[in-house]
């Protein structure tokens, strides 16, 4: 049967697969070497998905370097300047440093705009197809392309799509991610889920700014306005799943939120359907020398971090970036060795971006979800933390925009927490009872310095266990 070879085939037109077909073209046009690009997506309709609805600051000056700013307009877009963490009704504001701005929206409606941007590209084609393998050379085992079956009627049952390169960004439930990765393949480790509604017309404690509620017994609940009337609540739940998802979240969740969601909450629970996304971490393991010939993955099929820090499309962005201008340098895409030198600088090229947010989105999480006595006590100092203001805030939220690029620093600031947590056990006051209704707050007393001291010890090692096996999975060989 008659087929067209390609340059480049991308599996999957989604914020990763898109925003590469059209950076490729565009690049290739400027340095007068153009590709021919083929972009495969199973529906072209606009998707309903609950994440990927937060752009933070680093993800747009990644979109720019990209060309691609004019995607956030005509979408109801709305800036987000920070954030705002309640402990116990208690806020704290975490402000974005030197007027940047992140943007929020409904997740559709910004994927349909990167893909009429591949479909504008120069010598891009946009398929409309279901890939339903992996065409492999029976002599070598190189990946030469796929077949797909396309959605318009009479189309051939599996038609052959074949490239110098096959990009595989088909997302996080990649149907092709251990066939690529070989031995290198590492399973996804499930974090929970994020259960989803839409609030209609809410106010949020601070405008603008996403909400993180810490809640009693229970995980963060994450908040962010996505249009004029519509703000996006996420609420964190274990697995398994409780068997009646509205009653728990109306019984348990809704009376910790501040007061103006309420109502809100209520009737979103009663009219709509809850929607529910798993939230997995998957470490990215090097491609090239152990993986397939042929084809790489990008995006969430291949590496995946806790979306409570709204870091997956920054990451994504970034690392279409690095891929773009590196792809170009070579010169055969069909010579894989060359091929494997551009993945192994990529690969590290990558690092000080995708390791601190993948870091910083599970630690944090396992903070605020914290159902221990010892990471409570870190949950609490590091919202103690935040409250000192100054750079007790401004680095920390520079490396969860996106802004700043530096392991070390998180590093730093992580264990900074873990000290003054230690701290704030034997110098701040905590409640110790109640008189006439009203809560009494004291210091501890020297009797119980022992126990503090012991206490202490768990909270240190506790960090180390949080934060150092996340640390060594990203900067592992």
């Amino acid at each position: 049967m008659w087929s067209v070879h390609y340059d480049i085939l991308i599996v999957g037109a989604g914020i990763a697969g898109s925003a590469l077909a059209h950076a490729l073209s565009a690049a290739a046009v400027d340095r007068k070497r153009p590709l021919r690009v083929c972009l495969l997506e199973r529906s072209l309709a606009e998707p309903d998905r609950i994440v990927g609805e937060l752009l933070q600051p680093g993800g747009i000056m990644a979109l720019k370097k990209l060309g691609l700013e004019d995607c956030l307009e005509g979408i109801d877009a709305i800036p987000t300047y920070g954030y705002c963490i309640l402990l116990g009704g208690t806020p704290v504001h975490i402000p974005y440093p030197d007027k940047h701005e992140g943007r929020a929206f409904h997740h559709g409606r910004f994927i349909q705009t990167l893909r009429a941007k591949a479909k504008q590209a120069e010598r891009v084609e946009v398929v409309e197809a279901t890939v339903s393998e992996l065409i492999e050379c029976p002599l070598t085992g190189r990946i030469l392309g796929v077949r797909a079956t396309r959605k318009e009627e009479g189309a051939v049952a599996k038609e052959a799509f074949f490239a110098d390169l096959t990009i595989v960004a088909d997302g996080c439930f990649s149907n092709f991610r251990s066939q690529v990765m070989g031995k290198a393949a590492i399973q996804p480790a499930l974090k929970g889920y994020f259960v989803g509604m839409v609030l209609e017309d809410a106010q949020l404690p601070i405008p603008k700014h996403g909400t993180v509620a810490l809640v009693e017994g229970h995980g963060p609940v994450l908040s962010y306005q996505i249009g004029t009337r519509d703000t996006r609540i996420l609420v964190d739940v274990k697995h398994p799943l409780p068997s009646d998802l509205k009653n728990h979240i109306l019984t348990n969740i809704v009376p910790q939120l501040p007061a103006a969601l309420h109502l809100p909450a209520q009737k979103a629970l009663e009219n709509d359907r809850l929607r529910r996304m798993p939230n997995s971490f998957l470490p990215a393991s090097e491609q090239g020398a152990e993986t397939k010939e042929g084809v790489i993955l990008l995006g969430d099929s291949w590496n995946m971090r806790h979306p409570l820090t709204g870091g997956g499309m920054t990451v994504a962005f970034n690392d279409v970036v690095l891929l773009r201008d590196m792809l170009l340098d070579v010169n055969h895409l069909a010579d894989w060795s060359e091929v494997k030198g551009v993945l192994h600088r990529w690969h590290w090229a990558r690092k000080p971006l995708s390791s601190t947010v993948n870091i910083l989105s599970v630690a944090l999480y396992d903070l605020f979800a914290a159902h221990d006595p010892v990471l409570d006590v870190l949950r609490t100092g590091c919202f103690k933390y935040f409250e000192l203001g100054g750079n007790c805030v401004r680095e920390p939220v520079s490396l969860l925009a996106g802004i700043e690029q530096d392991p070390v620093m998180l590093f730093r600031h992580f264990f900074t927490v873990a000290f003054y947590s230690i701290w704030a056990l034997f110098m701040h006051r905590r409640q110790v009872g109640s008189a006439d209704g009203k809560p009494v707050y004291a210091r501890p007393r020297p009797d119980e310095y022992p126990m503090l001291a012991f206490r202490s010890l768990q909270v240190f090692w506790k960090a180390c266990v949080v934060f150092l096996p996340l640390m060594w999975t990203e900067i592992r060989p």
